[in-house]
């Protein structure tokens, strides 16, 4: 069997989307644990990230389905849908690589004024601090624990989330950049396993 053939093309498409339905149930499946573990509280985070997994499975369902059967029309708007996503996450992989710090700060300061008092709690928690910066005034109730010696209610929010969306960025970023170059290798072996002919069918029956 020569490497580029119809097997091989099938075979790979198939493991590709295989490891696509894995991440997509751990999207659904680790968002749904925090909630319960009262990890996380905020409904719109949680609903987010279940949503892209449930639209991801979707999508590799489609792809598996039709790298197994050889269906045209499964395979035209898998590749077409897939190439859509590689798009969307390839520009904010490298929007969120290219992020500076000025761009970071508004974007802190947008995510806290934004987010309800659940979500601010958990930050609070989380980081050990209390209320965004020394002008906040509406802030929930501040933890009462030590972090190194540290009161929590002593530091503020504003620095602790820089840092970790600085962090989280570059993470979320990288692997971003990574899963989208996967989703062009799916595009590309659709558009090739599409047009290659199963040698075991009816000539004929080969639209």
């Amino acid at each position: 069997m020569v490497c580029g053939g119809f097997s091989c093309s099938k075979n790979a498409l198939i493991a590709l989307n295989s490891l696509y339905i894995i991440v997509a149930l751990i999207l659904i499946i680790v968002p749904s644990l925090a909630k319960s573990g009262s990890y996380v509280s905020s409904l719109y985070i949680i609903g987010g990230i279940i949503a892209c997994g449930i639209f991801l499975f979707i999508v590799a369902v489609a792809g598996l389905i039709g790298a197994i059967k050889h269906h045209q029309v499964c395979l035209f708007f898998y590749m077409l849908i897939l190439f859509l996503v590689f798009l969307i996450q390839f520009s904010v992989s490298i929007a969120a690589l290219a992020c500076g710090e000025e761009q970071r700060e508004k974007l802190v300061r947008l995510s806290w004024e934004h987010s309800s008092n659940d979500t601010k709690t958990d930050i609070q928690q989380s980081f050990c601090c209390c209320g965004f910066d020394k002008n906040d005034t509406s802030h929930p109730t501040c933890p009462k624990a030590l972090k190194n010696e540290v009161k929590c209610e002593d530091q503020f929010c504003q620095q602790k989330m820089d840092e970790g969306y600085a962090q989280g960025l570059k993470i979320s970023g990288a692997v971003g950049l990574f899963f989208s170059l996967t989703e062009l290798i799916g595009v590309w072996l659709a558009v090739r396993f599409r047009n290659q002919k199963d040698p075991r069918a009816n000539p004929s029956a080969f639209l």
